[in-house]
């Protein structure tokens, strides 16, 4: 069942050389990951252009592990060097979040299982107020409030529910400051619990909700794991921005993250929050017929296409029965043929060439699209 859902707006960035980026009411489903590294003074110019790279792949929004004051001193360092909109991910000391402050930073994201009483979160969001910087409520199955805690171990509360009470406690804290500018996640690593709570939740509030499942495994089981909580809840009108959480690359995060908002979009292709402007890469898995190798080329080359600001789709195919006939829809193709490799454009044949041209040729016709 679809729901109407609108939310309110909340604007991340857009001071000093931030560009802004909008969530909730609206606007587009935004992707984002987390930086997987260590923040280090020493490598930050390498993070710089990681960053840049990220954002050019369509990531919307960038979190940060800020575990310490001199984390959040570099911290505050890269968020006056990038046009990504940067969040600051505090756990346990809320003197952080207030150093982070003293940056442009542009989303602080707390846990109210382990940030500490009400009067230090006040703290934060008394500056926050002032610098008109939006906060996260990260609630997480993995560190909820001890209470809490204990009647799921009782069985007097389902899980789900538990993560909602929580969330709820902390929008009641947040409502009694008259701080309005945030948005909720709640995280477990179970399929059922993600989407029970954040139906529930969406029920009782406007604030924008950021899903995706936590912990969720290696590649394949974490996409598998997220495409099956995240699709129900977009397909829902639930779920305003989204993370797919992976033992993997960044990369990966956002290349799963934009196809499952576009596989949701193809259930309601009237949903325009769900139409993510980009390169649709269609590619064969290859069997004993191929004649060319679609893996290697497809890992060479993903990158590139799905930096691409233009919607158009692109095939990689391993031989002539997978080739033209099954991918004519395909805006530029490549496939393999025998002893040679065919590049076609909706089905024609525009140019034959052997395997080490491969690159070359298929650079010259994509630079023409």
């Amino acid at each position: 069942m679809k729901l109407k859902r609108m939310t309110k707006v909340i604007r991340i960035g857009g001071f000093s050389q931030i560009h802004p980026v909008f969530i909730g009411g609206e606007y587009p489903i935004v992707i984002q990951t987390m930086y997987k590294d260590r923040l280090s003074l020493s490598s930050i110019d390498e993070t710089v252009k990681k960053i840049e790279a990220l954002q050019s792949l369509g990531c919307g929004l960038l979190r940060f592990a800020v575990p310490d004051i001199q984390s959040a001193q570099v911290f505050g360092s890269l968020c006056e060097m990038v046009t990504m909109p940067l969040c600051a991910d505090i756990h346990f000391d809320y003197k952080i979040a207030l150093r982070c402050m003293d940056f442009p930073v542009s989303k602080i994201r707390i846990n109210p299982g382990n940030i500490g009483s009400k009067d230090k979160v006040r703290a934060v969001l008394e500056k926050a107020a002032a610098k008109n910087i939006p906060i996260r409520i990260g609630v997480n199955a993995g560190s909820l409030p001890n209470d809490l805690q204990k009647r799921i171990d009782e069985n007097g509360i389902a899980p789900c529910e538990a993560l909602v009470e929580a969330a709820e406690r902390e929008i009641a804290i947040f409502n009694e400051f008259g701080f309005g500018d945030f948005l909720v996640s709640m995280k477990a690593c179970t399929i059922a619990d993600n989407v029970k709570a954040g139906r529930l939740l969406s029920q009782r509030t406007d604030a924008p909700l950021h899903i995706g499942v936590t912990e969720a495994g290696p590649l394949t089981a974490g996409v598998a794991r997220n495409t099956a909580a995240i699709l129900t809840l977009l397909n829902e009108g639930i779920g305003d921005t989204v993370r797919v959480s992976l033992s993997d690359t960044m990369e990966s995060e956002i290349i799963a993250g934009r196809e499952i908002a576009a596989a949701a979009a193809q259930f309601s292709p009237e949903n325009k929050r769900l139409s993510l402007r980009g390169v649709n890469i269609v590619s064969c898995p290859r069997c004993g017929r191929h004649s060319f190798d679609t893996h290697a080329f497809t890992d060479r080359w993903m990158h590139t296409l799905y930096a691409m600001d233009k919607n158009i789709t692109v095939a990689v195919m391993g031989c002539e029965v997978n080739g033209p006939a099954e991918a004519k829809h395909a805006s530029l193709g490549i496939t393999g043929a025998g002893d040679k490799v065919l590049i076609f454009k909706h089905g024609k044949i525009i140019r034959t060439i052997t395997a080490d041209k491969a690159d070359t040729i298929f650079k010259e016709e994509l630079k023409k699209l």
